[in-house]
């Protein structure tokens, strides 16, 4: 494993960020030989590192892949960086990067955290450790779906750990955190200099645990297709126990622009590359101004702008001028890496409300919209697609929630954008291109250039460094097909 210096300068291990899309490595990364070795470390240096190995990724290599499979973003028609990612086309090669460095640097080091964390009765470093543990591998699984967990961490003495398929590691994760919350975390005692290792909330354990609970519901949330009982009951326990959800963002806000420490999307899209190969999706665009959505100059820096449909990168400038001179998103190197925002923990709670009965949707689904709008200091819409419908079908209050979650992830996390599509079908899936008469703004086009058949993707492969490490690796399985919460493709 590798030796860390957790100080905001080396913020990149910023992961490391590898490019996979057939560009050299980014070299722009501070290891210091001077750092003790991993395992001589204390949980107050394990866990911040930890965090920003998350966020590395979270917030950059995965960022890109969710923001294009979710149609914010598409493949600029001057550049070929992200073809593979827009045409469906992922091989063992891509993503190497993300899967390692998530396995070992984020995931090695909040485990090795939680073991001595626990050893020394350190229950505040127990409790957050285990929740971004649960929230790392539930990104993993949702993207692969069969994961090592159980025989995961155990090093030289089990070299090929089997992989455990995804409802047995959710079951377990969820076990995890409901030990980390019984533990004494909330009487343990202050310590000023660990609660500045605390990059999402300042050591405030009130919050940590609306975020283990928040997460919890996310998770009973994934289930609804394959496990329904399980997520019925998840969700009502949580509600019965009057457990508390965030009503603040769960975020790392330590970036700055210089060497080393800024966002990591914006370092591997803009600075390193020195040019933001990404352009607006007019999937996405389109649909933004259809509701005359403000949010769109957040997005995209500018009132109007100039999209490319999804996935169109072999345009000539004879077919599709306007392409050549499309918008890229609007990045900045100061910007924070969202985990979970305040809005999409009322969206999760307004899904809750709706199919349970646990709580009111309609006054969730308000304030998501408000803390939607409020993340970019703007008044929430009271018209239109942001006023719930209240309706005696479910689909369509559902869709109305799935639809404002959509809206909002852009800039902060578009991987769950993707998720969400996945387990619910919202957006819906066009039976059109977006070039043709009678599209409906801001449904899923399939891309322009897709090599599955019409297909949408559902997973990612495993890398080629898993396949030749270990034995165990599943048989490939094409990523046209769900993983285990998600529904058949529409």
């Amino acid at each position: 494993m590798k030796n860390r210096n957790i100080k905001i300068k080396s913020i990149f291990i910023l992961g490391t960020l590898v490019v996979s899309f057939g560009c050299k490595k980014i070299t722009d990364i501070n290891t210091s030989p001077n750092n003790p070795a991993i395992d001589k470390a204390t949980p107050q240096v394990l866990f911040p590192s930890g965090v920003l190995s998350t966020a590395g990724r979270v917030g950059g290599e995965l960022d890109i892949l969710g923001g294009i499979w979710s149609q914010y973003w598409t493949q600029s028609v001057a550049a070929s960086q992200f073809k593979t990612i827009d045409a469906y086309n992922l091989q063992r090669q891509d993503l190497n990067g993300s899967y390692n460095e998530l396995f070992s640097g984020a995931l090695a080091d909040y485990q090795l955290a939680i073991t001595k964390a626990k050893a020394a009765k350190l229950d505040k470093f127990y409790l957050m450790c285990t929740v971004m543990k649960a929230y790392t591998f539930e990104v993993l699984v949702d993207l692969y779906d069969k994961v090592p967990y159980t025989e995961a961490f155990q090093g030289a003495s089990n070299l090929n750990p089997k992989f455990d398929d995804g409802y047995t590691i959710y079951k377990g994760l969820l076990a995890e955190i409901d030990a980390a919350l019984a533990s004494g975390y909330a009487t343990a005692p202050e310590v000023a200099a660990d609660s500045k290792t605390d990059f999402l909330f300042g050591g405030d354990m009130d919050k940590w645990r609306q975020f283990a609970n928040t997460l919890k519901l996310k998770m009973y949330l994934r289930m609804v297709n394959t496990h329904a009982a399980d997520a019925e009951a998840g969700v009502r326990a949580l509600y019965a126990a009057h457990a508390d959800f965030l009503d603040d963002d769960a975020v790392v806000k330590v970036f700055i622009d210089a060497t080393d420490q800024r966002n990591p999307i914006y370092a591997y899209t803009v600075f390193n590359l020195g040019a933001n190969d990404l352009r607006a999706s007019n999937t996405f665009v389109s649909w933004l101004r259809a509701n005359n959505d403000a949010r769109i100059k957040n997005y995209f820096g500018t009132n109007t702008p100039t999209p490319i449909d999804q996935g169109f990168y072999t345009a000539t400038q004879a077919q599709h001028p306007s392409y050549y001179t499309a918008t890229a998103p609007a990045f900045a190197a100061t910007d924070p890496v969202y985990f979970i925002t305040k809005a999409e923990s009322h969206f999760l709670q307004a899904e809750a409300g709706l199919r349970y009965g646990v709580t009111t949707p309609k006054t969730e689904f308000d304030a998501g919209v408000t803390a939607a709008f409020a993340q970019y200091s703007l008044p929430a819409p009271t018209t239109g697609v942001y006023v719930y419908p209240n309706s005696s079908n479910l689909q369509t209050n559902l869709k109305a929630i799935i639809y404002q979650k959509w809206a909002s992830f852009p800039n902060s996390h578009t991987l769950e954008a993707f998720f969400d599509q996945e387990r619910t079908g919202y957006p819906e899936n066009s039976a059109i291109y977006s070039l043709d008469a009678g599209y409906i703004p801001g449904q899923w086009v399939y891309s322009k250039n897709g090599v599955t058949a019409g297909r949408f993707p559902k997973r990612l492969v495993y890398p080629d460094s898993e396949r030749s490490r270990n034995t165990n690796t599943p048989a490939e399985v094409p990523i046209t097909v769900p993983v285990w919460w998600g529904i058949p493709n529409k």
